[in-house]
């Protein structure tokens, strides 16, 4: 299994969409939310980028593509300085797309996929990715997500029945494409997402997610990236900054608040499903690495699910 794989089966998607906005005359838009995340673009005219109030804006030009990460804040207007409008309140005064402002004088279109996650698991890839990301479009990945753009603006269009499910469909795509962007770019050098575009590490790391409860150690890692055990060891710390081992126990703890979130199993359960021999075992491994006991984890976790559904109400 790919590691990209495993966190995009893992997390959960609780909103996607498109939206395009269309902005005449004088205009400006801001951008926050903890839990929305946007690939974004400028189809067509002119706007000014400020990714937070103590940056310097920047220009865009038409095709320039970006991927915000949940909870960064950022600005988009047709000039500095503008007052600017929170895009929920767009959304909210004007449901559907395109969003409108302003009547005269040239349009600039913005497209984006809106994709909210539950943080919790999303956080393996919210965690390695810079707030804001600028896509380098001009490769065959570049392609693809213009392409994926393209429909899903042929999809607002001419929209017919399962309307919704296809651009929720294209808008994680559009997600996984950005994705790709950022994995094979050169920039691409923090954390596990920079050890999986390494092609000798990589094989090891598929391994390794297809099968957590296999008894892995760093020996055996190597031989399936066919290197020295230290050579391997250094490799996979310079790229991903941290020991194998200890990536191994991240990405178990992040199974097991997956099957503790999600499912009704034991922790004897969960203990032989990520590779602990009992459950005493798994819970001292949790509780060392959450500074709670499994258990007592689910519980919080339910209860705040509770609240988060009734304030929802």
């Amino acid at each position: 299994m790919d590691p990209i794989d495993d966190v995009l089966a893992a997390r959960s998607v609780e909103d996607s969409r498109y939206v395009s906005v269309e902005a005449r005359g004088a205009w400006g838009i801001s951008f926050r939310s903890p839990h929305t995340t946007y690939v974004m673009m400028l189809r067509s005219g002119r706007c000014w980028w400020q990714p937070d109030s103590h940056a310097e804006p920047e220009l865009l030009a038409p095709g320039n593509c970006f991927l915000v990460r949940a909870g960064a804040e950022f600005a988009l207007a047709d000039e500095p300085g503008r007052s600017l409008v929170s895009c929920e309140s767009l959304l909210a005064s004007q449901p559907g797309s395109p969003v409108r402002l302003g009547t005269e004088g040239p349009v600039t279109e913005i497209v984006s996929a809106r994709l909210a996650f539950d943080t919790g698991a999303a956080e393996p890839l919210l965690r390695v990715l810079p707030p804001v990301l600028r896509l380098d479009l001009d490769d065959s990945i570049g392609d693809a997500l213009r392409s994926t753009f393209r429909l899903l603006e042929l999809e607002r269009t001419f929209s017919g029945f399962g309307s919704g499910f296809i651009t929720s469909r294209l808008a994680d795509a559009l997600f996984v494409y950005a994705l790709r962007t950022h994995v094979s770019s050169a920039e691409s050098s923090h954390g596990w997402l920079s050890a999986l575009s390494d092609p000798r590490l990589a094989p090891a790391l598929r391994d390794l997610h297809a099968d957590l409860a296999h008894p892995w150690t760093v020996e055996e890692l190597a031989r399936r990236a066919g290197m020295s055990r230290a050579a391997f060891a250094a490799a996979f710390r310079r790229k991903a900054g941290d020991s194998p081992i200890n990536y191994l126990t991240y990405w178990r703890m992040h199974r097991a608040k997956a099957l503790l979130r999600d499912t009704e199993s034991s922790l004897q359960q969960i203990a032989l499903a990520i590779g602990y021999d009992t459950d005493a075992a798994f819970s001292r491994a949790f509780r060392r690495h959450e500074s709670i006991a499994p258990g007592a984890w689910r519980r919080r976790w339910r209860a705040s699910a509770g609240d988060s559904r009734e304030a929802a109400e």
